[in-house]
């Protein structure tokens, strides 16, 4: 991953809102969570989630699939194993394990 590609993501995650949204579709799993779901379990108005879903979609951190009448959002969990590889690839001078990083539990070569 590339810095100019990682940064729009930490953006995205950069509001508690948002943050709290990817978490949650995050433990989840790929069943996700249709946006009533969401704001119901997170005390978040529609209006305000709408707002914060899109900025997910739009940094490739959320997916949505028509469903019906709803949306069903679901994380990129790709995405967020390469963002986490990113983040831990030079860790320690590419040495993970001196680190006490899980060099495939981050995504790095194994």
């Amino acid at each position: 991953m590339e810095k100019n590609i990682a940064l729009p993501i930490f953006e995205a995650l950069s509001s508690g809102i948002r943050l709290d949204v990817f978490r949650l579709l995050v433990r989840v799993g790929p069943e996700g969570m249709v946006a009533g779901e969401l704001s119901a379990a997170l005390d978040v108005p529609p209006t305000n989630l709408s707002f914060h879903l899109k900025t997910l979609t739009h940094a490739g951190l959320v997916s949505a699939e028509q469903e019906g009448r709803f949306q069903r959002y679901r994380a990129n969990m790709a995405l967020m194993r390469e963002l986490v590889a990113y983040l831990t690839e030079e860790c320690c001078a590419g040495a993970p394990a001196l680190c006490g990083v899980d060099a495939c539990a981050s995504g790095l070569n194994c």
